[in-house]
């Protein structure tokens, strides 16, 4: 007899599922799934595909990976789909070129360590991890034949990411059009009930809903989460872009990135990389909007939570502490310019860094410098014209009364 799950009602789980929530195609679909799961007692397949080619969780994986524990939290099955044999084509979404290719054992190294990451995020052992080479390798070419039948090239080029590059004269790979009906395929094996993706992932997700009728299953419900904004407040968070928070990176480095992004993204970050309640949110709100209020003080509050949840609450008071006695007791602003070393620097004379970062025109004025004592590097002051900094973590130069920059090492 199988033991009984004490799942939350239905209301209860609509209301965690729909937070920060993008869209769910169909709503009442997803309604009916949980009321059948509820009466029958058992859980629903909740699938997420990973994409192995990137490795390095941030914020911005930590969205729909939290929307995946949500449902964990509520009695769920979280199946993790490791895309080891999809990597080998490269997922075109939101791409004006095709993506290179991964071989089988860089697919299998990185969905490793993207699993590993997911644990912060995810009940480790209430987890289904899969390779989906387990089924696609075993396709024939007839099975893939069968498979491709069953989807038009028109409705694959419907597309956005592929609309644009056919009109734009750009080469459109047959095995990119391949990519979504092998998604799709993943949905089939695990007969998935939901799927959540980014919403630059509806059209695959949707492709797995008529794949699943094709092969006379119940299709899946979708949910889409949004594209968290990176800390430049423009693009989608991207450790390309150099715009991203890592999950796996120091208490100093995320309470202090999380300071840097703009004031019109704090609730958001709330909402979308955070589990405070529904009732906190709504008075963050409030404070956002109420004037007597220095944003910087909330921000500062979203900071110690980020840490506390990818470290401890010792870390993120540490981590406070440390920016408070760098930025603030030293008077160094909290939005100076950053520079960043390229990766085979290790170290660098006072007198070079000081001209390279363009404080000095030449050597000789920069000498001068700290002849004066107008130097200091992390609130010490450098004396010696020949003393070597290591570039070795994130560090503040200030030269003169009102010249700071950050020296981010890579």
């Amino acid at each position: 007899m199988n033991k009984k799950i004490s799942f939350p009602t239905l209301n209860e789980q609509m209301d965690l599922i729909k937070r920060g929530t993008s869209e769910i195609i169909p709503e009442e679909e997803l309604v009916k799934k949980i009321e059948k799961s509820i009466k029958g007692n058992f859980p629903l397949n909740i699938k997420l595909g990973c994409d192995p080619t990137r490795p390095d969780l941030h914020l911005g994986h930590s969205v729909v990976l939290r929307k995946l524990a949500q449902f964990q939290q509520i009695g769920h099955q979280a199946i993790l789909i490791i895309g080891d044999f999809t990597g080998m084509i490269g997922d075109p979404s939101g791409r004006n070129s095709a993506r290179p290719p991964l071989s089988s054992d860089e697919a299998r190294e990185n969905g490793k360590s993207y699993f590993e990451q997911a644990a912060k995020i995810l009940d480790q052992k209430k987890t289904k991890t899969v390779y989906n080479s387990e089924w696609l390798g075993k396709m024939t070419f007839e099975d893939v034949i069968k498979l491709s039948s069953k989807y038009t090239v028109a409705r694959m080029l419907e597309r956005d990411d592929f609309t644009k590059r056919y009109k734009g004269g750009i080469p459109i790979s047959m095995h990119e059009i391949l990519y979504p009906l092998a998604q799709a395929m993943d949905s089939v094996a695990i007969k998935s009930d939901v799927e959540l993706g980014g919403t630059d992932q509806k059209f695959n997700l949707l492709v797995g809903r008529d794949i699943q009728r094709e092969f006379g299953m119940e299709p899946q419900v979708i949910l889409t989460m949004p594209l968290l904004v990176g800390t430049d407040g423009v693009e989608k968070m991207s450790k390309s872009l150099d715009n991203y928070i890592g999950i796996n990176e120091s208490p100093k480095e995320i309470y202090g990135k999380t300071l840097s992004i703009p004031d019109d993204l704090i609730y958001l970050y709330y909402v979308l990389t955070t589990d405070v309640p529904i009732s906190d949110l709504n008075q963050i709100k409030q404070d956002l909007l109420d004037k007597s209020i220095n944003p910087r003080n909330i921000k500062r509050l979203l900071g110690k939570k980020l840490v506390e949840m990818y470290h401890s609450s010792k870390d993120a008071q540490d981590a406070e502490e440390e920016f408070d006695n760098i930025f603030i007791k030293k008077g160094i602003p909290d939005d100076i310019e950053e520079f960043r070393f390229a990766p085979e620097v290790n170290e660098i004379e006072i007198i070079d860094l000081i001209v390279k970062v363009g404080f000095a025109p030449s050597k000789g004025e920069a000498r001068r410098l700290v002849a004066q004592g107008g130097v200091t590097v992390d609130g010490r002051k450098v004396t010696d014209i020949k003393e070597i900094i290591k570039i070795d973590k994130t560090k503040i130069l200030k030269v003169g009364k009102r010249n700071f920059i950050k020296l981010i090492c890579n």
